[in-house]
């Protein structure tokens, strides 16, 4: 049986063999369940046999192994791990021992977010990009279904702490006051919030349906697995629960069985690491998301097991732990949206519009506009400190000031750059290069003076400042 192609898949395979034909590379970068892989497939029924090689199997093999796979033409699927320091070199052995071979590579990302941001379109099909397409295109589209997204918080109180330390240590009266009365307001609407239990009983309605839970690690999968009565309990009380992490012998088990079960029961799956990528349950009614992560593909592909092209159904995405900071997360997926509607009205195909909006239930809105008032009241008052900080480099040369030191203008700068220093790791990346532009150094205060002062021509018998260390 030959393979059959969606519409837009065939679309993009056409371009495949046309881009193939003229430079020999073409990638596809197309989301999590739209069948991109049938491309792959599709490509091989036309042209040859495969062998098939994991990265890790490859990173194994000797020059004279790979040198004998002799292959018309290479598959990289997923190709962004290939930009992997332990994976890349086989990858670069195998595509150097056969230039001539045809490479094609599918993904749903060309960007490796987290590896400063590189290109592995660029790097490994030299821009060779035969077709392209966002997750909000593909929703846009009826390509994938789209999900009612639901928001919530959960453990959120570490949070709180962060931005009350924050508050503590602002400086002027006024703002402090003006910052600790929207705390207090947020930390009422906190109180009020709906709890999980009332959440997960009133939005998965589909009350036999499967779920996968996606956790961060073994010790946190157990802790979220120990509340499985109290937050699911309302649903099912005789729930079907599941486990799946790659090590465990008994994995393989528990996701078969996990995929046979047609019972009338509800049935969770809790997953480490182990369906991110290229695995699809059939049947999914929605994700759960317990696992926090800064990389746009992995969230990206955990939402995208609920999203499989040719479904009817409306899957269920529960954002769990975003919390307020991630409270964004899905408008990445609706300004891909509209970006797709925009781009669909110029090129004249309106007609291809499915729907324009993601359906985004915030069960904290109120608690969530709080927050964003008090994260702009508190970055106006650290953009407020850092000029000030900017001004005193520009007349000084640096910013070598005692803990103690006031401006005349009453500001507390010194404390402000100590804390700065202290609480590094909680500034954005934008914050941290704005301060290393105007001189800041994050060694202990006694070092950076000495070292300048020595930069300066200084002895250790010689001239030295003043100020005494933090």
């Amino acid at each position: 049986m030959s393979v059959q192609l969606f519409a837009h898949n065939r679309q993009a395979y056409d371009a495949v063999t046309a881009m193939l034909h003229k430079a020999s590379k073409a990638a596809v970068i197309h989301p999590t369940g739209t069948g991109k892989s049938f491309i792959a497939f599709k490509w091989i029924e036309e042209h040859e046999s495969i062998t098939f090689l994991t990265y890790a199997r490859l990173m194994m093999m000797s020059d004279e192994e790979i040198a004998a796979l002799a292959p018309f033409g290479i598959i990289l699927d997923e190709f962004h791990r290939c930009g992997a320091k332990c994976w890349g070199g086989g990858v670069a052995r195998l595509l150097a021992a056969h230039p001539d071979a045809q490479l094609l590579g599918l993904s749903a990302t060309k960007i490796r977010y987290l590896d400063g941001q590189r290109d592995m379109a660029e790097e490994l099909f030299a821009g060779c990009v035969a077709s392209e397409m966002t997750l909000g295109e593909a929703v846009v589209r009826g390509i994938l279904p789209a999900p009612t997204y639901v928001t919530t918080i959960y453990q959120i109180q570490r949070e709180l702490e962060g931005l009350q330390k924050r508050i503590d240590a602002v400086g002027p009266a006024a703002l402090r006051r003006d910052s600790q009365r929207r705390m207090d307001a947020l930390r009422v609407a906190v109180e009020n919030a709906e709890g999980l239990p009332t959440v997960f009983a009133r939005h998965m309605t589909d009350k036999t349906g499967k779920y996968l839970v996606f956790c961060s690690g073994q010790a946190h999968m157990k802790r979220v697995l120990s509340h499985a009565k109290e937050w699911f309990g309302a649903i099912d009380p005789e729930m079907h629960v599941y486990s799946a992490y790659s090590a465990d012998p008994e994995t393989s088990r528990a996701y078969k069985a996990f995929v046979k079960d047609d019972s009338d029961h509800l049935k969770l799956l809790f997953s480490i690491n182990m369906l991110n990528e290229g695995v699809h349950v059939r049947g999914v009614s929605g994700v759960i998301l317990f696992r926090q992560t800064e990389s746009p593909i992995i969230y990206k592909q955990q939402i995208g097991r609920a999203l499989t092209t040719g479904t009817q159904c409306t899957p269920l995405i529960l954002d769990v732990v975003n919390n307020f900071g991630g409270l964004s997360s899905y408008g990445t997926i609706q300004s891909e949206m509209n970006e797709a509607v925009e781009h669909l009205r110029l090129e004249g195909r309106a007609g291809e519009i499915v729907v324009e909006k993601l359906a985004v239930v915030e069960q904290v809105r109120d608690a969530a506009e709080l927050f964003r008032q008090l994260e702009s009241s508190l970055s106006t008052t650290w953009d407020f400190y850092y000029e000030a900080a900017a001004s005193y480099y520009m007349e000084h040369g640096d910013l070598l000031i005692e803990r103690k030191f006031v401006t005349p203008e009453g500001l507390h700068l010194g404390q402000w750059l100590w804390r700065q220093r202290r609480d590094k790791a909680q500034l954005s990346q934008g914050q941290i290069e704005r301060l290393e532009r105007i001189g800041v150094v994050w060694t202990h205060y006694a070092d950076a003076a000495w070292e300048t002062g020595y930069a300066h021509g200084f002895t250790a018998c010689g001239s030295k400042r003043t100020e005494q260390p933090i």
